[in-house]
């Protein structure tokens, strides 16, 4: 494991140590050893220590951490000298971390031959790690949302950050969860080196106690802000920040649910956990530390000292042909201002649309989508195609509510967009900019033949009542699964920090027929119960309050206007001011 410097077996802890160590050990066990000798006093002649491989390596990642001083190590049950002489080996001569002299444990009996550190030292640094190895996690695993929140995918998360040993990196959009900030505060007390990237922090800053981001940093997390929007939902835990060999056991967390109540108990998402995926541990990584180098404090620098995690390349990520993950960080080149570094945008990429239009143009049987949003022009337009192309391919999508338009709508849209490009003439940016804004293309979509379905749940859309579909999932020929934070839309592509993982294979052909199955749940919401014609049959034939707010159902286009027009018929007042102020202090509409 490697931080700087050298890798420490036992014969250079004996060459190392004479000032680090007082000089005892290498006076007293110089003569007696060799290359490839090996002290055996705590291990049991074991290079293990008899302790199994997970153990083992727990064990050396936490005190190889630059983060586990002697504080973290006194916490963790060591004895004063043990703790000391563990912390002075690692430093090196000049006992300063993060510097060329220091020294990482490559083995239990390096760590062995520190002075004072025996079999209790051992067995105590053992039950330190255990809770991390208690269990042995899947490949992979999601949990849909919505769930009871006892089963949901915030008690998981808890869960694997109190597993933490080294480090726990978070890029979130929102979170409101006191679990799982119990769980940061935990791992920080024990010497777990926490970082987040945090839209709310840059809100927070102009009033930072009492914030969520005060709170935070009152935990021990150190909480930084991009200029963009930063809209990821990951978390990395015990990756490999200081040795990229602990990729293959760190756990990944990501998909599209925010760590938030709703997240967890009202809306269609998906959490990802996956365990031990080298490539995408280490991309993950990578993009994680590329926005905390390029964001901005919160409330300043850190106190404690903490060591910059090692660099990771393209060459370092091995080529899984199973795997992959795809960043709107890649369309962003980084500037440094007075107010600290940030992100601008750079004309003529895209680095997830045209990724995702490949994958639609690749489809040979089926294309299946769940998402929140579809304004994406380049996506649309793929589907359009491969449908004009192909009619043979199965297509469905399936949007939230809030995509929904009438075909005044739509028409008010492309004027807008007609409007738009003569009063840009040929300016190719500003004609990109009036293609990029303002059109739901789901009418488009339907209008070419592809089957489109609404999560319809409300006469008209609002945060209070909504309880959305809030997915952002594409499924090719049942066999590829693409899925994160990003929403089909230029927002998500030009103007926000998101994430796509995509997974393949038959490693993964569980997790993506679970996707399926997921979906085409979503596609048939209350068609069994009948519960668009119950719906309509209460409207039209019924004699109470016409219902403004109801049990979530899946419609097409034709449907969701019958319903709306439905309703203006038995109740004008639908769209009187108030009513379109506040849509949600109104469940029901009164008959006229």
């Amino acid at each position: 494991m490697k931080v700087s410097g050298r890798v420490l077996g036992m014969a250079a802890l004996i060459g190392s140590c004479a000032a680090s160590c007082g000089g005892d050990l290498a006076q007293e066990r110089a003569p007696e050893l060799s290359d490839g000798e090996f002290d055996t006093f705590a291990t049991g002649g074991k290079e293990d220590g008899g302790f199994g491989p997970c153990v083992v390596e727990r064990v050396l990642a936490f005190v190889n951490a630059p983060g586990t001083d002697l504080i973290v190590l006194k916490k963790a049950g060591l004895h004063t000298k043990a703790a000391q002489e563990i912390v002075a080996a690692r430093l090196g001569p000049d006992g300063v971390v993060g510097t060329e002299d220091d020294l990482t444990f490559a083995d239990l009996v390096a760590l062995d031959g520190v002075k004072f550190v025996g079999p209790v030292a051992m067995e105590q640094l053992a039950a330190h790690v255990e809770a991390a190895c208690a269990v042995s996690p899947p490949l992979v695993e999601v949990i849909f949302s919505p769930q009871p929140f006892e089963s949901s995918h915030l008690v998981k998360v808890a869960e694997a950050i109190d597993g933490a040993v080294v480090s726990v990196d978070v890029a979130m959009y929102s979170f409101r969860d006191a679990g799982i900030t119990a769980a940061l505060a935990r791992a920080a007390d024990r010497g777990v080196q926490i970082r987040m990237v945090f839209e709310t922090a840059s809100k927070d800053k102009s009033k930072p106690e009492g914030s969520a981001s005060g709170r935070l940093e009152a935990a021990g997390v150190d909480v930084r802000y991009v200029n963009k929007i930063m809209h990821h939902k990951f978390a990395i835990i015990d990756g490999p920040l200081f040795d990229l060999g602990q990729a293959g056991s760190a756990t990944l967390i990501t998909g599209s649910a925010n760590w938030s109540n709703s997240a967890a108990t009202r809306y269609d998402e998906n959490t990802l956990f996956i365990n031990g995926e080298a490539e995408l541990a280490l991309s993950y990584q990578r993009e994680f530390n590329h926005l905390w180098a390029s964001a901005r404090e919160f409330v300043g620098p850190a106190s404690v000292v903490k060591v910059d995690p090692l660099p990771i390349t393209e060459a370092d990520i091995p080529g899984s042909p199973d795997v992959e993950a795809l960043f709107t960080s890649g369309n962003f080149d980084v500037f440094e201002s007075d107010a600290g570094p940030g992100f601008s945008r750079v004309r003529g990429r895209s680095a997830v649309s045209d990724r995702l239009v490949e994958f639609i143009q690749g489809a040979e049987s089926s294309i299946l989508i769940g998402s929140g949003h579809l304004r994406s022009r380049p996506v649309a337009e793929a589907l359009i195609k491969k449908r004009q192309e192909r009619p043979d391919v199965e297509i469905r999508v399936a949007l939230d509510a809030q995509e929904y338009i009438s075909r005044f709508t739509q028409s008010k849209e492309q004027g807008a967009l007609e409007d738009c490009l003569e009063s840009v003439g040929e300016d190719a940016d500003a004609q990109e900019d009036c293609l990029e804004s303002g059109f739901h293309f789901g009418l488009d979509l339907a209008d070419a033949g592809i089957d489109v379905r609404y999560k319809w749940y409300s006469y008209r859309w609002h945060h209070a009542t909504a309880v959305q579909l809030h997915h952002k999932v594409l499924i090719i020929d049942r066999e590829t699964l693409i899925t994160g934070s990003y929403n089909l839309s230029p927002n998500a592509e030009y103007n926000t920090i998101e994430n796509m993982t995509v997974l393949r294979g038959a490693r993964f052909a569980p997790l993506v027929a679970s996707y399926v199955k997921n979906l085409d749940e979503l596609w048939t919401l209350g068609e069994a119960e009948g519960a668009f014609e119950s719906l309509i049959a209460e409207i039209v034939g019924g004699s109470g309050p016409v219902p403004l707010v109801f049990k979530p159902m899946s419609l097409n286009w034709e449907q969701v206007t019958s319903y709306r027009g439905a309703v203006i018929a038995a109740c004008p007042a639908v769209n009187d001011a108030e009513f379109r102020s506040h849509p949600e202090r109104h469940f029901t509409c009164e008959r006229r």
